[in-house]
């Protein structure tokens, strides 16, 4: 079992600018798909629960969005253990 079978492992660098490109994304998805789902439920909240209608349930979804958006929307360090992997978008 431990002798050798003749493969060869040919480990390739990664690349962790690509890497760090995909994980930023997800990270924006993610938040921004975080404060679309709370604009919803706060637009169904306005519109339903409060009987304001469906202009001011969508004006207070927009104006919730636009201001999470904005709120959160600033700069982003990811931390990591390596010093050269830090970026600051």
């Amino acid at each position: 079992m431990a002798e050798d079978h003749g493969y060869e492992w040919k480990g390739t660098t990664m690349d962790y600018a690509e890497h760090d490109r995909t994980y930023m994304g997800f990270l924006g998805l993610v938040k921004y798909g975080s404060i679309a789902i709370v604009a919803i439920l706060l637009a169904m909240l306005v519109g339903l629960i409060m009987n304001a209608g469906i202009i001011m349930s969508v004006l207070a979804g927009g104006v919730f969005f636009v201001l999470a958006s904005f709120l959160l929307g600033g700069s982003t360090e990811v931390k990591h253990d390596r010093p050269d992997l830090k970026t600051h978008h």
